[in-house]
């Protein structure tokens, strides 16, 4: 550490000539109206010494200029940084007296244009710079970047700039809004994001998506000729009242997700289906165990331990599925007296959405479905582990250390489990090979057939052959996506939900019946080129900002980075 006084040993000093100060406007262009009389480097900072040229002022208050001056003093102002360090302006300044005698103001400091303000003690080029930084990286790693640069400020002042930043004043609405809604706290509380869809800006933000909010907003900027959304009815209430002459569009990525949606609720279902063995399954079984020395491990099926989704690790009826019978058979005994569901709901305790849920199941094998056709890591190994059983090997933990092998990265408990029917039987049955996940088939179903490998294809087909209802789905997603690609819903919309309704999928009848409410929307979705593309991406910069000041901001300060920030 330099001794004390090592600093001001080293001090330099120049006088600045005529040269000089030419030079110094160059690098700081703001400093151009001022006489620079002196430069000095007291090695923590850099100093500028410099006066007004002008010879007189105008009062703040009623404008007038004077000449009289009543005395002065030396003023310090923060200037950003020159070579790492802080660089300051000392500034003399006078005080003059207003020549007025209406005026209330006696005596007034003079300014430096595009150098000073009243009350500040950074100048107004560095104050801009903050305020900027402020608005890309908020408060603490704006103040962190400053001290970088040689600039010390508080991640307070810089979020106090930000605050101060005038916004565009927005008199109407543009003539193609975007309509969005934004998660503040996930699952709780969301906003709503207003923008123009001809140029990505942000033209407002509301602290919540009621209808009412959307209806005030578009009735104090008129102007909306299209509106486009997704289709929250909330938005379709509210931009109906709020701009009834405007067309509303429901946006095409959001039809897509909500049909991925229901597709995936689906295939959950009839999952099953593909859980049965191949008809060309046992003869594969018996050609692989002839080629094994002509040894038979295919066992007498009822020697066989055969799973059974009903049933847990050690043959008993898994609580998921007598939960789920006990609560459908009183759920279905209280609706049969004619109680409401929402007295079932306050009488059980079971959420408003789970009774009604239960009380639109034709049966409790409905409900069941997910419970008995759950997808596990250990089902690709199931078919290893049985074989390896009827083979003579029953120790867990060596299976457990075979599995590691191949990949397997569960727990040895995990594998006991599965095998501790198999001591009660003579041998373990050969379950089917494992059936593609729910999801991976959902998205088999929603690729464009072109854009599938040659093996994801044949997987299609075989997965079509064996179930109808998959099958079926399939043809009303295939529809559905001719009909969004080609701007052809006017006239085949009505087509399609008809085929829908007429088949059964009660997944997707729901998604007929939602559409139907929201018809009109739907169809201008699927005719018109307009879509909600700039407002995803602006929602997913709402992400981006309110991340980075890890959630600590106010829905005020998260509004003002997001209307600024450029698109």
């Amino acid at each position: 550490m330099p001794p004390a006084g090592a600093a001001s040993a080293r001090c330099l000093v120049w006088d600045v000539s005529e040269l000089g100060e030419s030079l110094l406007t160059v690098l700081f262009p703001h400093l151009a109206g001022l006489r620079l009389r002196r430069v000095e480097d007291t090695g923590d900072a850099v100093v500028i010494s410099a006066s007004s040229r002008a010879g007189e002022a105008g009062c703040p208050r009623c404008g007038a200029l004077s000449s009289r001056v009543h005395g002065g003093y030396t003023r310090t102002v923060a200037d950003g940084a020159a070579g790492g360090r802080p660089l300051l302006v000392a500034l003399a300044v006078r005080r003059f007296r207003c020549l007025q005698d209406q005026c209330p103001v006696v005596t007034f400091a003079e300014q430096a244009g595009g150098l000073t303000e009243r009350y500040r003690r950074r100048s107004v080029p560095l104050l801009g710079m903050l305020a900027r930084t402020g608005l890309e990286l908020a408060g603490r790693a704006g103040a962190r970047l400053a001290g970088a640069l040689g600039i010390a400020v508080h991640p307070s002042t810089v979020l106090r700039l930000v605050m101060a930043l005038p916004e565009p004043q927005v008199t109407a609405a543009p003539e193609i809004l975007g309509v969005d809604d934004f998660a503040l706290r996930k699952g709780h509380v969301y906003g709503t994001v207003l923008v123009d869809m001809g140029t990505g800006d942000v033209v407002g933000m509301l602290p919540d998506r009621e209808a009412a909010t959307l209806e005030a907003w578009l009735k104090e900027h008129p102007g909306a000729a299209v509106i486009c959304r997704d289709r929250a009815g909330a938005y379709a209430e509210g931009a109906r009242a709020g701009a009834p002459g405007a067309i509303q569009v429901a946006d095409r990525w959001h039809l897509w997700h909500n049909l991925a949606e229901y597709a995936e609720k689906t295939v959950a279902r009839h999952r099953g289906c593909l859980l049965a063995a191949d008809p060309g399954a046992e003869d594969s079984n018996d050609k692989g165990a002839e080629a094994q020395d002509g040894q038979d491990c295919q066992p007498d099926p009822e020697d066989q331990a055969p799973p059974d989704g009903y049933l847990d690790a050690s043959g008993r009826e898994r609580r998921l599925v007598t939960r789920t019978q006990e609560r459908y058979a009183d759920i279905r005994a209280r609706l049969d007296a004619g109680r409401s569901q929402a007295a079932i709901s306050r009488d059980t305790g079971l959420t408003a959405k789970t009774v009604r849920r239960f009380a639109r199941a034709e049966n409790v094998d409905e409900l069941l479905v997910k419970a008995v056709t759950r997808e596990s890591k250990l089902d690709e190994f199931k078919p290893y582990l049985c074989r390896r059983w009827n083979e003579g090997m029953h120790d867990a933990a060596g299976l457990h250390a075979e599995l590691r092998e191949q990949g397997w990265t569960g727990s040895a408990q995990t594998v006991r489990r599965y095998t501790a029917p198999f001591r009660k039987t003579t041998a373990a049955a050969v379950p089917p090979p494992a059936a593609p996940k729910t999801r991976q088939i959902t998205r088999l179903l929603l690729t464009r057939p072109d854009h599938l490998e040659p093996g994801e294809q044949a997987q299609l087909t075989d997965i079509r052959a064996r179930c109808p209802h998959i099958d079926a789905l399939a043809s009303h997603v295939t529809a559905f996506a001719e009909m969004m690609a080609n701007l052809t819903g006017s006239s085949a919309l009505d087509t399609w939900l008809a085929a829908v309704e007429a088949d059964d999928q009660p997944e997707l009848r729901s998604l007929a019946t939602g559409i139907r409410n929201d018809k009109e929307a739907v169809i201008n979705g699927l005719t018109l080129r307009y879509s909600s593309g700039r407002v995803e991406g602006t929602v997913n910069k709402i992400k981006t900002v309110k991340r980075q000041m890890y959630g600590r901001a106010s829905f005020t300060l998260l509004r003002k980075r997001v209307i600024l920030h450029p698109a």
